[in-house]
């Protein structure tokens, strides 16, 4: 059984391990940008970041780009997309625009970016997971035939983010559910490039953390089994921890 949590040494609710199974399902089938296999070596190349020699140099150094090297993978990615996850991987707070810049001049466009940073962000959450439990980490899904659809959503605008996001006043039909109440908060709009992105995390923050429509209200908890005052010290020192911009 995938995600079998049976044997942890804690209770795990329900609703986590089908998040959990919900998550595999979908990096296995294809997207916007990537087909299912490349989704699946991009899961991949998360793992293989944790023992890459490069990256560990890089995360040392007073400044990852005065490191060259080449990066220990299967090289089954392009370069640039290799580099991306390696780096969103073991070093994410120290990324900036001119290396998604030069990323991009690269061949790795804005959409294939972002739905790849969907697909790197969903792997590490689910990993920490079993890491925290003690547990082996989920055997990777077998990637599901199909193509890319490379479709962009209606509505995209620069604003905040590196790359383009959806503007709440003028987003389609296909993606308003993006939107509860006409607006949502900047870190969910960044990766509206590709709305499957969003909502895969938006999946993934529901079990292990609460409803985006629940952030708003301290006084909610949603039957945890801590408070939320517990639940955001914990958020918090979690993201002081991980050097998390927000």
């Amino acid at each position: 059984m995938v995600f079998d949590y049976s044997g942890a040494a804690y209770p795990v609710r329900d609703d986590i391990p089908d998040a959990h199974r919900h998550v595999w399902s979908e990096i296995a089938s294809p997207g916007r940008w990537w087909s299912g296999a490349e989704r699946v070596a991009i899961a991949s190349e998360v793992r293989r970041a944790g023992d890459c020699a490069l990256c560990a140099e890089r995360k040392a150094a007073l400044s990852p780009f005065s490191v060259e090297g080449t990066h220990d993978s299967d090289a089954t990615l392009p370069e640039p997309a290799i580099d991306a996850v390696h780096r969103l991987a073991t070093d994410a707070a120290r990324l900036t625009r001119s290396w998604l810049e030069k990323l991009q001049a690269a061949g790795l466009s804005d959409g294939h970016y972002v739905e790849l940073l969907g697909v790197v962000v969903a792997v590490v959450s689910v990993d920490a997971f079993h890491f925290a439990l003690g547990l082996e980490p989920e055997p990777l899904p077998i990637p599901e035939p199909g193509a890319p659809t490379r479709v962009r959503p209606e509505g995209l605008v620069f604003d905040v983010a590196w790359v383009p996001m959806l503007d709440p006043k003028r987003v389609g039909e296909p993606e308003s559910d993006l939107f509860p109440g006409g607006r949502t908060a900047n870190v969910v709009r960044a990766m509206s490039l590709v709305p499957e992105a969003v909502r895969l995390l938006q999946r993934l923050s529901q079990a292990h953390y609460v409803r985006m429509e629940t952030v708003g209200n301290p006084a909610s908890n949603e039957g945890r089994a801590i408070s939320r005052a517990q639940i955001e010290l914990i958020a918090g020192r979690v993201s002081a921890l991980n050097e998390c911009f927000y």
